[in-house]
């Protein structure tokens, strides 16, 4: 389970600081399918961000199955994220010179395991993609690209998946079908999903809501 108490982010420049979070607190349990919304600007992706460890956080704690992620290192970070959390975001970030088969396996070679081809032919048949492993990215449409991340993303079966705008450069059809993959993906595997988006149909396929205004989480 997902523990936040009060938790600040602070971006500093020069010039002056932003407060993107402002004491954030808040609960996700295992298995739950969350939604994040608000405004742009709001703090949406901050959160994910710091919740995911990318980002650190100013004042505050973050508990993830009674580890303080913002008590860990860089390197244990990138550790935990690497065999904790999967990642969608609204980029592919595919490598260009991969095929498809190997974009999706880069995370367990970087994990130093071995690749479970079984369940790597479920998950391409699953998203639709079993057909497409030979091809390079650039070969691909988008929506197949996003597919491709998402197995990428599911490829170390993780406890949570993070997905930012997974859908954002999709058309209206395609986005609908990745969100819904998204969701099977993890009602299948027994996964956390934390979603942002700016699409009210897209979010009210979570189980519940989080609103987030001005870096407050609104009650």
């Amino acid at each position: 389970m997902f523990k936040l108490e009060k938790v600040c982010k602070i971006y500093k420049s020069k010039e002056n600081s932003v407060l993107a979070l402002n004491e954030v607190s808040l609960q996700v349990k295992d298995n739950e399918i969350v939604s994040i919304v608000g405004p742009s600007g709001s703090g949406k992706s901050t959160l994910l961000n710091v919740m995911s460890t990318i980002s650190d956080i100013s004042d505050g704690a973050i508990i993830y199955d009674e580890v303080r992620l913002d008590d860990l290192s860089s390197d244990e970070a990138a550790a935990f994220r690497l065999n904790k959390f999967g990642f969608v975001f609204q980029k592919y970030y595919l490598m260009p010179t991969l095929n498809v088969y190997d974009n999706i396996v880069l995370p367990v070679i970087l994990a130093g395991r071995k690749i479970d081809k079984m369940y790597m032919e479920t998950l391409v048949e699953m998203l639709g993609i079993s057909d497409q492993v030979d091809k390079m990215p650039d070969q691909l449409s988008g929506g197949q690209q996003q597919r491709v991340a998402i197995a990428r993303a599911l490829i170390l079966k993780p406890e949570v998946v993070f997905a930012d705008e997974p859908t954002g450069n999709l058309d209206s059809k395609n986005s609908e079908n990745v969100i819904h993959l998204i969701l099977d993906c993890a009602k299948k595997y027994k996964q956390t999903v934390i979603y942002v988006t700016h699409d009210e149909k897209m979010a009210a396929l979570a189980e519940r809501t989080i609103e987030i205004k001005d870096g407050k989480v609104i009650p």
